[in-house]
């Protein structure tokens, strides 16, 4: 359990770091097209590419926020349970999630793969984008690894949330 747990967080990292390095793509190329559209030369296809490492920028963040709980959460009615009532609410939420998860993981690469056959590129600049799709579904897969990880910690810890 703790081994996975370490490869778990070292992955979550290393997608951290490379959406990071998406942001920094996308604002480099956001800056950079403002600024050349005050010499009326914008980029050609900046509104593509930004979308694209949108996507990949908040795909590769799931699974880390995932990890440090920094979504939102509702507690009103789950903070008055008893531990043991928490526990299993947080169990079966934590595997409906990633069941929930791992279909739209799958739809989505499935999509990509479909897209990469099909040999479609984008509008504007007319590259394949189904590296980002897939990167989308890689960012649900390892989000839905982290699910697996809070479903067994809620399962075998004594008490309610396994982040607290």
């Amino acid at each position: 359990m703790k081994y996975l747990d370490m490869v778990n967080n070292f992955l979550n990292k290393v997608l951290l770091f490379l959406g990071g390095i998406a942001v920094l793509i996308l604002m480099l190329l956001a800056t950079g097209n403002v600024v050349m559209r005050i010499f009326h030369m914008p980029f050609r296809g900046t509104y593509e590419i930004v979308s694209f490492m949108g996507a990949v920028v908040i795909a590769f963040a799931l699974g880390y926020t995932q990890k440090r709980k920094d979504h939102i959460v509702v507690d009103i009615l789950s903070e008055t349970f008893s531990p043991g009532v928490k526990r299993v609410v947080d169990s079966v939420s934590y595997f409906v999630t990633m069941i929930f998860f791992a279909i739209i993981s799958w739809v989505i690469c499935r999509w990509g793969l479909r897209i990469a056959a099909s040999g479609e590129v984008s509008e504007t600049l007319k590259i394949a984008y189904y590296p980002f799709i897939l990167c989308v579904a890689l960012g649900f897969a390892f989000l839905c690894l982290t699910l697996i990880m809070d479903f067994l910690n809620a399962l075998l810890k004594k008490g309610g949330n396994p982040a607290s």
